[in-house]
């Protein structure tokens, strides 16, 4: 895959931490880009410039450049009117939008649950703190997207692959791919069903490429 790193622009800013590290292999930075698409989709209603972004990002092969294609595609027929009122009826609603887009809910059934408590403590471990700007709660998969990006590219933590692996595994791996699975199935908006076509396939072959590199760190 090859993917420019201004091609998503930057997430606004619902996290804090250091620098990234320098010298962030080619396919972490990749990694990091699609972590980071993901986000600004999900944090709130996309714009036209989001739109014209993605709707001219390059080909690439594989299941993720399909995903891509196919989300890219849609970009470029989106309305940004029309995408605000379906954010508005995915993820909020009037008492609740169609889905729910926080760990502790599809853990637990419930908001701010134990899943939430266990991540504000991995999150003071890490040195992440939220910006005093956001309001919602720090388990909205837009703010573990773009957490991972972080960890992905040492901005986070001591920049170990291994601090980025357990994160993922305790935070994202147990239920976002249900999550996007649900995305995906909207008859909503066809640009979130693309959306979640792709956070699909990408958190699957984060996990799979994740059981390969704990499987190497144990062999090693």
């Amino acid at each position: 895959m090859t993917l420019e790193p201004e091609s998503v622009g930057r997430v606004p800013s619902a996290m804090e931490a250091g620098t990234d590290r320098v010298g962030v292999a080619g396919e972490d930075g990749e990694r990091a880009i699609v972590y980071r698409l993901l986000a600004t989709a999900l944090e709130a209603p996309v714009g036209r410039d989001w739109l014209e972004v993605v709707g001219a990002l390059p080909a690439v092969e594989g299941p993720l450049g399909a995903a891509l294609k196919q989300l890219s595609s849609e970009a470029r027929v989106a309305d940004p009117a029309t995408l605000r009122r379906d954010y508005h009826d995915l993820f909020i609603g009037v008492g609740r939008g169609e889905l729910v887009p926080y760990a502790s809910y599809y853990l637990t059934g419930f908001l701010n649950e134990k899943p939430l408590a266990l991540l504000r403590q991995e999150m003071r471990r890490l040195g992440i703190e939220r910006s005093p700007d956001v309001s919602e709660p720090e388990d909205h998969i837009a703010a573990l997207c773009e957490m991972m990006a972080g960890l992905v590219q040492g901005a986070y933590g001591d920049g170990d692959p291994a601090t980025a692996s357990r994160f993922f595994r305790a935070h994202v791996a147990a239920w976002a791919p249900y999550f996007f699975k649900d995305l995906a199935g909207t008859s909503t908006s066809a640009l979130y069903a693309a959306l979640g076509h792709l956070g699909k396939v990408f958190v699957d072959l984060e996990d799979e490429a994740d059981r390969l590199f704990s499987q190497q760190r144990q062999a090693g």
